[in-house]
């Protein structure tokens, strides 16, 4: 009950926090040090930015130089893998459903609802800014394109970093070069993802996320869920059910970890196929309420929620599960946030790169009347997802 309470009302408890970082910044008198201080936000700005960035180009010019060209061909694939993920899955929600994904704005105290969530993604957060704020800049200073300021923003619970580059600098540079500026933080956001997933394949929690054909390749997959034990007078008991038989599938669907269980209603009937002495049994199973939620099915088990997953690549002893959930937290935002900026939508890097692209070829008019309709279709196919994902499970939180 005390859980729910907190849950139901965390938004509450970010604004308290919010309260307690403007006290504190104003007791610290942080405007002294370059952060504008307001009752929604917090900003800094650094003048310093260029040489410091300067410095790190001195040592790295071939790699950022081939970083850099990278960056456009990279930015017209992500774009393209957006709008191919945001399209087919809204295909799947037609076709099959049970192969959509569910997709949702990460709110602290909104879609964001437990501490464990909310810690993980403000740790998160701030690297993910500066490994893609740092590639805008250093890849800007390559093409001798100047930066007046550098920083961060917080807007009460959501985060925003920024270079800000000297506009009349950028506006007169080569097409090429604000390509190459524009894709770098996308692409920096990717590359660091890739380099952490390599890390954690050795990682057994990093098996849920995976895809076929890579889930098979990179672990050892499990025959299924075990049952410890079975609930007395449950549906799981009466069809025949037995502690140590294996759960393989459930209404069809492959069941290799408690994750992959699908939500079943109470009164339905289930079919369950399982394992025993390594024979396979089906089930017919009528599905009971559960004692703490009524609207919530169960099949009458209790189950192994452990990962049974093995690596491949069995190299790292992973013992704490919250370095885990921090590093597949990280992952999962520098990958989404790399691939989501490229969506052509006003605030983002995507609509400055077709912007970039289409300037100059035709008239000022027609540029926006193009850029215009292209962020009213990505607005509606990526606000379409959400809604279709209310439907399908209502207001989830994370």
């Amino acid at each position: 009950m005390e859980l729910d309470f907190i849950t139901q009302n965390s938004i509450i408890y970010v604004l308290i926090a919010w309260v307690v970082v403007v006290v504190v910044a104003k007791g610290l008198k942080l405007e002294r040090y370059g952060v504008e201080i307001k009752a929604y936000s917090l900003v800094y700005k650094n003048k310093q930015v260029q040489s410091v960035l300067t410095k790190i180009l001195g040592r790295t010019r071939r790699g950022i130089r081939v970083f850099a060209d990278v960056s456009v061909i990279s930015g017209f694939i992500m774009m393209g893998f957006a709008f191919w993920f945001l399209l087919d899955n809204v295909s799947k929600f037609f076709v099959a459903p049970t192969d959509f994904s569910e997709l949702t704005v990460l709110i602290p105290g909104v879609t964001l609802t437990s501490s464990a969530s909310i810690t993980y993604f403000l740790l998160s957060i701030p690297i993910v800014l500066v490994v893609h704020e740092g590639a805008h800049g250093i890849v800007a200073a390559l093409e001798k394109i100047k930066i007046k300021t550098g920083g961060f923003a917080i807007f009460i619970a959501m985060f925003a970093g920024f270079v800000e580059p000297d506009e009349e600098e950028f506006n007169k540079a080569k097409k090429i070069s604000k390509l190459r500026v524009i894709g770098a933080g996308a692409t920096a956001n990717v590359i660091f993802a890739f380099a952490l997933g390599a890390i954690l394949l050795t990682n057994p929690l990093f098996a849920l996320i995976m895809p076929e054909p890579l889930l098979s390749t990179f672990y050892e997959l499990p025959q299924g869920v075990l049952i410890l034990s079975i609930i007395e007078e449950s549906g799981a008991e009466q069809a025949g059910l037995l502690a140590n038989d294996i759960i393989t599938s459930i209404n069809g669907i492959p069941i290799l970890s408690p994750i992959d269980f699908p939500s079943l209603s109470p009164g339905d009937t289930a079919d369950v196929s399982v394992l025993r002495d390594g024979q396979k049994l089906d089930f017919s199973i009528d599905i009971m309420a559960s004692p703490e939620d009524p609207e919530r099915g169960l099949i009458g088990i209790m189950r192994d929620n452990s990962l049974a997953y093995k690596p491949v690549f069995n190299v790292i002893e992973w013992n704490d599960p919250g370095v885990s959930m921090f590093l597949l937290w990280l992952w999962m935002i520098s990958f989404f946030i790399g691939i989501i900026n490229m969506l052509p939508l006003p605030i983002l890097d995507g609509g400055k790169f077709i912007h970039t692209i289409i300037d100059q070829r035709i008239s000022e008019k027609a540029v926006n009347g193009i850029m215009w309709t292209i962020y009213g279709f990505t607005f509606a196919l990526f606000g379409l997802n959400i809604a279709l994902s209310y439907i399908k499970s209502g207001w989830f939180t994370i």
